[in-house]
């Protein structure tokens, strides 16, 4: 950014490429196009539960029929969500998605808290179970009669998370690539799937897609289970606002942001039900339940000695879905740092590289910790309702900026129909997992809210005792000199006078280019 060049005495004009950082300052490389923008939602929407498990909504659905229009319905929701997340991704251009909306809208201590719960549990588990369960798909063949030992589990996984997190330090251009291979991939996989699902159809084997037979309900139907329906469903389409955490690194991000979203989610959704068509074409709605694994189960059924290509397909895919998170909530943890919201030395990027090394460091070493711990699936249960219910906050604070901010450029306006629509849905599922499961959404709310002190003594207190500046500072100059980093440029040369206080603190005591190449001539 200017201040860059300002600190080293020479003008705004003094800034030079990324390649040649002693000459001015660096800044995020933007190189995700529309097809990367595309793999990033696709791939960290389809992880391994449409493979494994898509049984939760069949369950609390209690017929085949209700469950696909339980999956078309959260689609739909999904993809006015998506609208509405892109009205706000090109009104607030910023990369960190849902967290960089709410601290503008709402204030800094919304928006830290909304980090707050996603740098300590959320991000750091779900990579820890997907990381677990490519680990655990590689190794089976391996144990064909036991399962897998649980260290080689974890070790696996640990192996995988220091592969990928050392690729997306290495390059950004490697880690999109690796996204759009591992996303192809899961798309062929799911398209034999369905291809599949068509040939069965084709030999008269459709007897649970006959209507009589699809609204057959194996069990009472039951508001309370079809709302649950509902909820399983929105959590299988989780990963869709993923895109708004990388917006400052977009091709072209007020065309390639809304087109990417209007790409992924209908394809995803169409993915979503035929996959379900396709597994009652050769399963009865009790044999899918009874599988833990049902494309294994599926490709057993018809694929004969090829069976082995779902549970590689499902290793590929969590192998696609652990790369995408940790590319995207390393996004999420920069943006919180340049706000002042996490330490400064996660804002800076290398002065080559153009990633941000430390982000991406700590977003790995949170989720190795999550590995050693033995309650990974306790804790997302508990914040899972925390990550919806600020979904809704997102969208309602569009709704809020519209009032407030009238006249602001939206080079994309959704009309406020949409986000209603949208918060209607939300509004009904959130009351009801706050009345089936008020224990789990307590304790989860009671986790979000150990950030409110955490936030007054570490963000919102200003005058703090010389000493602890001392110490901050000599850790942030040790941090950037062990990952050779600087903070960046803002894109597209942001004013200093637009940017937040704490941002403006943070640039204080950080040291330039120069400190880490000698004194310019």
């Amino acid at each position: 950014m200017e201040d860059g060049a300002r600190r080293r005495g020479g003008s705004e004009k003094d800034t030079a490429s990324p390649e040649k950082p002693e000459e001015g300052g660096v800044a995020l490389k933007k190189e995700i196009g529309l097809i990367s923008a595309c793999g990033i939602i696709v791939g960290n929407i389809i992880g391994s539960g449409i493979f494994v498990s898509p049984k939760g909504v069949l369950e609390n659905a209690g017929s085949v029929g209700l469950a696909l229009i339980v999956w078309i319905v959260t689609g739909l929701i999904t993809a006015v969500g998506a609208l509405c997340y892109a009205e706000l991704g090109v009104t607030i251009p910023k990369s960190g998605g849902d967290y960089a909306y709410v601290k503008d809208i709402f204030g800094g201590l919304a928006g830290f808290l909304r980090l707050w719960i996603a740098v300590l549990v959320i991000y750091p588990t779900n990579q820890a179970v997907i990381a677990l369960t490519f680990s655990n798909y590689v190794l089976q063949p391996l144990f064909p009669t036991c399962f897998p030992p649980e260290t080689g589990l974890r070790l696996l996984a640990g192996v995988c998370l220091l592969l990928l997190t050392w690729v997306n330090c290495a390059s950004v251009r490697w880690a999109t690539r690796v996204q759009d291979v591992f996303t192809a991939g899961k798309l062929l996989a799911l398209g034999l799937i369905i291809v599949m699902g068509i040939v069965q159809i084709c030999k008269g084997e459709y007897f649970w897609l006959e209507p009589r037979n699809a609204f057959e309900f194996f069990q009472t139907p039951d508001v309370g289970l079809v709302a649950l329906a509902f909820l399983q469903g929105s959590f299988a389409y989780g990963g869709w606002n993923f895109l708004n955490y990388v917006t400052e690194e977009l091709v072209d991000p007020y065309k390639n942001l809304p087109r990417a979203i209007f790409i992924s989610i209908p394809l995803v959704t169409f993915v979503y039900v035929f996959a379900n068509v396709a597994y009652v074409t050769a399963m009865s709605p009790q044999e899918l339940l009874a599988s833990n694994a049902v494309a294994v189960t599926f490709g057993e059924k018809l694929l004969g000695v090829m069976a082995w290509i779902m549970p590689i397909s499902v290793a590929l895919s969590t192998f696609g879905g652990v790369n995408g998170s940790l590319f995207t909530s390393s996004r999420l943890f920069f943006a919180g740092a340049r706000e002042g919201h996490l330490p400064s030395v996660l804002a800076m990027i290398h002065v080559r590289r153009c990633t941000p090394i430390p982000a991406l460091v700590f977003t790995c070493l949170s989720t190795l910790l999550m590995l050693v711990t033995s309650d990974i699936y306790t804790l997302i249960n508990y914040v899972g309702f925390i990550n919806y219910l600020f979904y809704g906050v997102t969208v309602a604070g569009q709704v809020v900026l519209r009032w407030r901010e009238p006249h602001r450029p939206r080079p994309i306006k959704v009309s406020l129909f949409w986000p209603i629509i949208y918060l209607l849905f939300w509004a009904f599922l959130l009351v009801f997992s706050l009345w089936s499961e008020p224990v789990v959404c307590g304790i989860g709310l009671a986790i979000m809210l150990t950030g409110v002190p955490v936030y007054f003594l570490g963000v919102h207190w200003e005058h703090k005792p010389p000493a602890i500046n001392t110490f901050v500072d000599a850790i942030t100059r040790a941090g950037q000199k062990l990952c050779v980093v600087v903070y960046p440029q803002m894109g597209g040369g942001e004013p200093e006078s637009s940017l937040s206080k704490e941002t403006k603190e943070q640039l204080e005591p950080m040291c330039g280019t120069e400190d880490l190449n000698g004194p310019r001539n």
